[in-house]
């Protein structure tokens, strides 16, 4: 047992769980579109993930704590070298237009670590906006990357697809913001932090309505696809509503992480 609890933290604090997360939504937008050939914008997000986040993760305590190196972190490090040059790899399998983007979402996140102005905190600790920031990355690499990266109009389609992804994104995070409520600055402004946790329930429960809601508007619309969002929406709902601050860990890091790889399962089950 304490072998399996330690390969599954390596698995959680590796971010290679969260990429699975980003490389599941990635693939849904190659199925909700159509696209034959998803797999270098799919690889580049997954790869693309580890490397981000654990530069995110461990970008301070590397630079400014000067902590010492363990086993794991060694390891870590590792992953990361290796995730960095297949991430470089599936760069140039993508279209030149897509390159574009894909090296604007990577300003977005050094914005998001690094302080680029003098006397200034990274983007990360500006009051209340990293839940937008972290959303907006999440939209941007999972699904306008495929998107353009096939070619695909941005039209109404789309968009409502992006908003719909947002607004999951964000009540997800949300619920991180609950778990982390006391362990994170004051100063970060989180939703909970500013508006309680009761309330923070109820507007992620409002913003789950209007998730399943927009399905309605779209052209494609396919009561699989309604029963599976409806399934989704219920499952984070009940993770939101049970959150509080003495969860485990593992309640968001792998549990919460894994509903965008138990969305794609069931997509392809009643496809």
């Amino acid at each position: 047992m304490t072998i399996f609890k330690r390969l599954l933290d390596f698995y959680i604090t590796s971010s290679i769980h969260v990429a699975l997360s980003v490389y599941a939504f990635v693939e849904m937008t190659g199925f909700l579109f159509q696209i034959d050939d998803v797999e270098a914008p799919a690889l580049f997000a997954f790869f693309g993930t580890i490397v981000g986040y654990n530069f995110v993760k461990y970008d301070a305590l590397a630079r400014v704590q000067k902590l010492q190196m363990r086993t794991e972190l060694k390891l870590i490090a590792g992953l990361s070298f290796l995730s960095f040059l297949a991430t470089g790899y599936f760069f140039f399998q993508l279209e030149p237009t897509t390159k574009v983007i894909a090296v604007a979402f990577l300003v977005l996140t050094m914005l998001y670590t690094l302080p680029f102005f003098p006397n200034r905190k990274n983007a990360r600790n500006w009051a209340g906006i990293k839940i937008y920031i972290v959303a907006l990355c999440w939209v941007g690499v999972t699904l306008f990357l495929p998107i353009i990266n096939a070619g695909i109009p941005i039209g109404s389609e789309v968009l409502i697809v992006a908003l719909q992804r947002f607004i999951l994104i964000f009540v997800m995070i949300l619920i991180f913001e609950i778990i982390d409520l006391q362990v994170d600055d004051p100063n970060l402004k989180t939703v909970p932090q500013q508006i309680g946790v009761e309330l923070t329930k109820i507007v992620g429960s409002v913003l789950l309505i209007v998730f399943m809601l927009l399905g309605f508007f779209q052209t494609n619309f396919l009561f699989s696809a309604l029963f599976v969002r409806l399934g989704v929406s219920f499952t984070v709902l009940l993770f939101l509503l049970f959150a509080h601050e003495k969860r485990s860990k593992y309640y968001t890091s792998f549990w919460v992480e894994s509903i965008p790889i138990l969305w794609l399962g069931l997509l392809f089950i009643l496809k």
